[in-house]
């Protein structure tokens, strides 16, 4: 019964675990609610990528940069003028750039700089510029297009905007946004459909979208940056640079050349699960999605039933670990199956980019084997201090912590031989006859005290007090070979001890004209236990060995000596102790006669 109870404690524990674990994971499917599940994935999603490390960039894909030596070459001044613009965009035309971004917000007129811009737009053979999605101090969303003329031109027109999690961290680009009934993508997205020379894209389902007749995957209107490095990854060359013709044309011709700032000085540079230090540029984010999108190499989220499956595919595996017998292997097992989980998820993440949910198993791996675990220290420890508070009262605090330490619990219940004691004050009902209340218990107390002392100390455990009688065996809890002999040199300590107590006594007038005590001592086989209730319980011993121990101590009455032992006992401490026999004599529930013996020192 008691292993059925601990392993029902164990199953309600770790499946409270496991329903904490799927509601939080619950939570986090609300993009507003951010949990320490979610926090934990998205830095082991961070880790699994800079694990991987650089990854192969599609060598179509080139960054003109807005850098600080392009700044310091046109004086520092911005935004550009239109007339410089339209020189960059006529170069990069030059050289033969199949696709060109501009990610500069074209919004306010320049009557003198537009017309050239726009031509020279106009001469690109795909041209892709960005939009503007802002939220006003009202509260209204709206979204700042080019100025008429470019989009009349543009090829495409994409939302700019790179979001950030609860951690500031860019790992993912606003998908799409509807406006005045009508749907804006991602200019990455944007540029991507139209390299490819692909039909418009649409809304495939809520977690996706269809680009080319390919699934783009979504997560939470998120498209996920699968990161090929740090910043620096994709080949980037300098505005000014470009305007300038100190590159060969080759190095833009048939080319997605993607035009942005890298300039801190412009703040549009990003935190990413590669650094958070050294920050990526905006324009250079949108490059790794366009690689993604035109070579089909997404990052997915599993579905939440993944989630749910691998919770509790991680709460069976912790039930099975906690069943090992031993502490080491349960740890071992535990930590084992752990990495393991963390490399099949990386394994999966790097050969599919697929991203498996890592806190909410890896959790219920480690506390469904520790907090059981631990459950089961407490009971035991629990347990353990209700059986010490029990044997205290019978045995001294040293046997109790040494029992406790050696002893197994179910195991305390049993058959073993052991020597009993009996001990009785002679006539001590005419003696408290003759004494107040306060006397008895001034005079009891103290022997029962001392006796009991003398008892601990040699081992043995006081079964019950049944008056002034004192109840006692040696060999159990803890098992002693010489149980015999422990008992025989407590029974004549339990002597001296008396001298000494009537010498204060006498000293303090109060000893009674006769106290003396009578013990026997009876070697055999006894049942010895836990007996009682639920609201009581003693550790005592049962059987027809006891009663002859008792039976011994009425005969000290009859023959006039202080202590009797019996055969069992003598042959047990005879070649130590000083005996004499007594006589065969025949005892109340015993058929036969029993030899009786003098312990005399």
């Amino acid at each position: 019964m008691p292993e059925k109870k601990k392993n029902i404690r164990q199953v309600l524990v770790q499946l409270g675990l496991a329903l904490l674990l799927i509601a939080l994971e619950i939570g986090a499917l609300y993009p507003t609610i951010i949990t320490p599940l979610k926090r934990g994935d998205l830095a082991a999603r961070d880790f699994y990528m800079r694990l991987r490390g650089k990854q192969p960039v599609d060598e179509r894909i080139v960054i003109v940069a807005i850098d600080d030596f392009s700044f310091n070459w046109t004086g520092y001044s911005w935004p550009w003028s239109r007339e410089y613009m339209a020189e960059l965009i006529n170069a990069l035309n030059d050289a033969g750039a199949q696709v060109i971004g501009l990610d500069v917000f074209l919004f306010e007129e320049d009557p003198e700089g537009d017309p050239a811009l726009a031509a020279a737009f106009a001469k690109t053979p795909i041209s892709v510029n960005v939009i503007q999605k802002y939220t006003d101090q009202q509260g209204v969303t709206s979204l700042r297009l080019p100025q008429t003329a470019y989009r009349e031109i543009l090829d495409g027109l994409g939302i700019t905007s790179v979001l950030l999690d609860d951690d500031a961290i860019a790992r993912g680009l606003m998908a799409e946004t509807s406006y005045l009934d009508q749907t804006y993508y991602n200019w990455a997205l944007e540029t991507a459909r139209l390299y490819l020379g692909a039909a418009p894209i649409t809304k495939n389902s809520p977690t996706s979208l269809l680009l080319n007749d390919s699934e783009v995957p979504l997560h939470d209107n998120q498209f996920l940056v699968n990161y090929r490095g740090p910043a620096g990854t994709y080949p980037t060359y300098s505005a000014a640079k470009v305007v300038l013709g100190d590159y060969p044309a080759e190095n833009f011709r048939d080319k997605i050349v993607l035009i942005g700032a890298t300039s801190i000085t412009l703040q549009d540079v990003y935190p990413t699960p590669f650094s958070s230090r050294i920050r990526t540029p905006g324009v250079e984010i949108v490059a790794t999605a366009v690689d993604s999108l035109i070579n089909q190499n997404y990052l997915h989220v599993a579905p939440f039933w993944v989630t749910l499956l691998l919770i509790l595919a991680a709460a069976v595996a912790s039930r099975f670990i906690i069943r090992l017998p031993r502490p080491t292997q349960i740890i071992s097992l535990m930590l084992g199956a752990m990495l393991l989980y963390t490399g099949i998820s990386y394994f999966i993440f790097a050969r599919s980019g697929l991203y498996l949910p890592f806190t909410s198993p890896e959790l219920m791996l480690f506390l469904g084997v520790i907090l059981p675990t631990l459950e089961q220290a407490v009971t035991q420890e629990i347990e353990k201090r209700r059986v010490r508070n029990l044997f205290m009262r019978f045995i001294s605090p040293e046997m109790v912590t040494q029992m406790l330490e050696t002893q197994d619990m179910r195991a305390l219940n049993k058959r073993s031989e052991l020597t009993i004691l009996f001990s009785d004050i002679r006539n001590f009902t005419g003696i408290s006859e003759k004494l107040t209340p306060d006397g008895v218990v001034a005079l009891l107390n103290p022997y029962l005290d001392v006796m009991t002392t003398v008892i601990h100390k040699h081992g043995g455990t006081v079964d019950k007090y049944e008056g002034d009688a004192i109840v006692a065996f040696f060999g159990a809890p803890m098992y002693y070979a010489d149980h015999a002999k422990r008992a025989a040199r407590a029974a004549l300590e339990m002597r001296l001890e008396l001298v000494k107590l009537k010498e204060g006594w006498r000293a303090a007038g109060i000893l009674p004209e006769s106290f003396d005590i009578g013990i026997g001592l009876n070697t055999g086989d006894v049942f010895v236990g836990l007996l009682g209730s639920e609201q009581r319980v003693n550790y005592t011993i049962i059987g027809d060995n006891a009663n002859l121990a008792s039976r011994l101590q009425d005969l000290t009455k009859e023959y006039g000596y202080h202590t009797i032992i019996s055969e069992s006992t003598y042959a047990a401490i005879k070649d130590e102790f000083e005996t004499e026999f007594i006589e065969a004599v025949h005892v109340k529930g015993k058929s036969q006669a029993v030899k009786i013996y003098k312990l005399l020192g």
